[in-house]
């Protein structure tokens, strides 16, 4: 019972003046390689590509539309992507001609050619630009990192404690409103259910589990102080005009409880996200065992 990831690395050289605006370096790819993506992954003979609804081996339907395929697991409304970006290092960062920047992407399904047509997109960034001002970006390496497999089974330590660091921001929701805190119970339900659906979807299904009991459990956790601030960005979509929430809480939280069999969940959220927008790299944790 596990989880495994693909990291990839993408190394790039300005070729112009390139801006990373607060909290949306993530979204200023998102907005320059996702119709590089279609363009190159798409065939446009497809019977179905003008509605994007696509056969199950199409890479830009397997990368950027996978609810095209029918309804996601329980719980969720679409079908989770099989990748997220990690570029939050980026965010609010100026990048002079000839300065190299990276970009880190987690993959999930081993059977997608992503790295290729990443790669491939990426390297069109050179003449179709990114971000304010569509700065040509030159990519230098591609590179595919040593796969991560993570361990879901419970720990055979104990562990008492934990803390939880959210790098980004973090929209969790309970009953369909949204939290000012994160409850344990809620945090390790969305972890849980994000984990278990990427396995089910692009690996291998995870055993049945029990979620009540699971539930019931880390309801019991208590959460014995929290440190958070709400971060509010917007982003505005360049197809559609509309403005997005793409905001959350920062900050750290501390748990005391009957904790081994949650910390491989909570270790695994590491690399796929929690909430809302985690494709685009919000709700990424880090955990430290005290």
């Amino acid at each position: 019972m596990q989880l495994s990831i693909v990291p990839l690395q993408f190394t790039f050289r300005a070729r112009d003046l390139v801006w990373f605006p607060p909290g949306k370096a993530a979204n200023v790819f998102r907005g320059a390689f996702g119709t590089i993506f279609r363009r190159i992954a798409c065939d446009p003979h497809c019977a179905g590509a003008a509605e994007c609804r696509i056969a199950k081996d199409c890479a830009y339907a397997k990368m950027f539309e996978p609810r095209a395929h029918g309804s996601g697991p329980s719980g969720f409304e679409d079908q989770p992507r099989p990748f997220v970006l990690r570029a939050a290092s980026l965010n609010g960062r100026r990048f002079e001609t000839g300065e190299r920047f990276i970009l880190e992407v987690n993959v999930f399904d081993p059977n997608t050619p992503a790295f290729e047509y990443l790669r491939l997109a990426f390297a069109q960034l050179d003449s179709e630009g990114l971000g304010p001002g569509r700065a040509r970006v030159e990519l230098v390496e591609a590179r595919k990192l040593a796969p991560v497999h993570v361990s879901l089974a419970p720990w055979a330590d104990e562990a008492p404690k934990v803390r939880v660091r959210f790098l980004t921001p973090t929209e969790l929701k309970s009953g369909g409103a949204i939290l000012r805190e994160p409850r344990f119970d809620v945090l390790l339900a969305r972890a849980r259910d994000r984990v278990s659906a990427l396995c089910s979807l692009y690996q291998d299904p995870l055993p049945d589990l029990d979620y009540r009991g699971m539930g019931q459990r880390a309801a019991a956790v208590k959460m014995t102080s929290v440190r958070i601030e709400e971060v509010e960005v917007e982003r505005r979509s360049g197809r559609t005009g509309q403005r997005h929430r793409i905001g959350g809480f920062v900050g750290e939280a501390e748990y005391e409880g009957e904790l081994a069999e949650f910390v491989p969940w909570l270790q695994a959220a590491e690399w796929v996200g929690v909430g809302r927008l985690t494709v685009w790299g919000n709700g990424r944790l880090k955990i430290m065992i005290p």
